[in-house]
């Protein structure tokens, strides 16, 4: 057996030198606090959060002033999409609080996603898609063009569900999975391409999520959100 050699690690890639402004901007106000909880937790665990313990969960969150709230993946079980459907029948949704939801790039949990919200006044949809070098080759063995395809068709597809509930406020966010292990230039080709579709404004900004996914880089750029349970740079932008 040969011995362990560190070097066939390479270290996570720096944003190249550019003139940036904001990492030395003084925060002069609360960021907004996202809990990841009632999603991170659910996904961990060897067995899953029940509908009421996520009831109990919740009702905490609640109770510490998190005004933003990822309630889980609706569309992947019916735990947590009876819960999603408990938060919005049972009114146990502040006014000044919105939830989110995660969902891939497929459009039959797209469509279930949607329809697990129907009534809400407010939530953010949050998409993402694999874009790693290891991913790309080895689980979708596609090249960075079929990629970019996924995410254009899943943005494609929540805008258009979107439009089928007008009277819901809707916010798209969208994450590069292990976008600490992608390299930079795809990493921003792939959230313009997304952009592109959703044509967010300073006044309806959309989110993007840049993870760093399985611990495996440290989250270099200052948070302009903050994830309780997540180490993730997340960025609304317009």
């Amino acid at each position: 057996m040969s011995a362990f050699d560190h070097r066939k690690y390479r270290p996570a890639p720096r944003v190249p030198a550019f003139d940036r402004q904001w990492p030395d901007r003084d925060l002069d106000h609360a960021p907004i606090w996202v809990s990841e909880d009632l999603r991170d937790g659910n996904q961990a665990l060897l067995e899953p959060m029940s509908v009421a313990q996520k009831q109990r969960f919740w009702h905490q969150i609640v109770k510490v002033g998190i005004k933003e709230v990822m309630v889980g993946f609706p569309s992947a079980s019916q735990p947590d999409y009876d819960f999603v459907r408990w938060l919005i029948e049972e009114d146990q949704i502040p006014e000044d609080v919105t939830i989110a939801v995660l969902v891939q790039c497929r459009e039959h949990l797209i469509e279930k996603t949607f329809e697990s919200l129907v009534g809400a006044k407010r939530a953010i949809v949050h998409l993402y898609n694999s874009t790693s070098t290891t991913q790309r080759e080895r689980v979708f063995e596609m090249d960075r063009a079929g990629i970019v395809d996924i995410a254009v068709q899943g943005a494609t597809w929540v805008k258009t569900y979107a439009a089928r509930y007008p009277q819901i406020e809707w916010c798209f966010e969208y994450t590069p999975e292990s976008f600490s292990s992608t390299e930079i230039d795809f990493s921003l080709e792939i959230c313009e391409a997304v952009m592109d579709v959703w044509q967010p404004t300073p006044d309806n900004k959309c989110i993007l999520n840049l993870p760093t996914t399985v611990e495996v880089a440290g989250p270099h750029p200052t948070p302009i959100r903050s994830s309780t349970s997540a180490s993730t740079s997340r960025i609304a932008t317009a």
